[in-house]
């Protein structure tokens, strides 16, 4: 992993987001990008009342100086971090940041309440999560000691998921975790039985690793009502450091999920969730 990209608004949310960040650049040898959405009008921008420019200018030169403080953490001494300031409104834009940038991977909080920003809340880490072509790892809560020695991997079994589970164990390979790959079956979701289940799997993991399942890998299925609430029971019974999920975008999983699991997780779960675009 070369290059980290952390959205800020200054606020407690996106400092727990970029503690996360740093760790993982220590033990990659990243360098962190920060990135500040203004989310100015263009009416502000292009209008020649002095007022209006004086007020967007105003803006620009305060979220400059504020990232001056913001990265004075003993936490980013040694990172190379950089900052840009954008007037981006829409999250498409985030991602083609993220690829111009070559960035690697996304650290977020999953809302802000910073006065600068209030553009992290709510329903926009899940449009993060939809438009964005780079993994998205989310951050709920604080997490002094973030590892990866544990990773719960949702998945529906089918060929076409292998790519961004190449992708997951790609990303997550560094850290020589244990990865349960998990199956969650739901009574009013295509229901199947065990041994259509393990047919399944079994197809998978040969496509997959060619025939040979590596032993830090564990393949399971589970029951549940829902498989938000039982991938997030199962990775709380192993003791899970992260959830990793798959996701189709703007389409969610419907053919894997009812709903869109991925944007869910990443909304509701205390658990980090990491997230794939297939």
């Amino acid at each position: 992993m070369n290059k980290i990209l952390v959205p800020i608004d200054f606020s407690e949310c996106s400092e727990l987001a970029l503690e996360v960040a740093a760790t993982l650049a220590k033990e990659s040898g990243a360098k962190i990008l920060l990135l500040h959405m203004l989310g100015l009008s263009e009416a502000v921008l292009t209008k020649d009342e002095a007022q209006e420019f004086m007020e967007a200018k105003f803006y620009m030169m305060l979220a400059k100086k504020r990232f001056a403080e913001f990265k004075d953490k003993e936490y980013l001494k040694g990172i190379q971090v950089a900052e840009m300031v954008q007037n981006y409104k829409i999250f498409e834009e985030m991602n083609q940041v993220a690829l111009e940038q070559k960035v690697d991977l996304i650290v977020m909080g999953s809302h802000g309440t910073g006065n600068l920003g209030r553009f992290f809340v709510g329903s926009n880490t899940e449009k993060v999560v939809r438009t964005s072509h780079v993994p998205v790892l989310v951050i709920k809560e604080r997490v002094s000691d973030f590892k990866m020695d544990k990773v719960v991997f949702a998945c529906d079994f089918k060929i076409e998921g292998v790519p961004a589970y190449h992708k997951a164990l790609q990303m997550i390979g560094p850290w020589n975790a244990q990865i349960h790959v998990v199956y969650i079956n739901q009574p009013h979701v295509h229901f199947r039985s065990s041994g259509e289940i393990i047919k399944e799997m079994e197809a998978f993991m040969r496509v997959a690793h060619h025939g040979e399942v590596p032993a830090h890998i564990h393949v399971k299925h589970r029951n549940g009502y829902s498989a938000e609430e039982g991938l997030y029971e199962y990775a709380e019974e192993c003791g899970a450091d992260l959830i990793a999920i798959p996701t189709h975008g703007r389409r969610g999983l419907a053919h894997f999920f009812q709903g869109s699991i991925g944007e869910d997780l990443a909304n509701h779960a205390n658990l980090p969730v990491m997230t794939f675009k297939m």
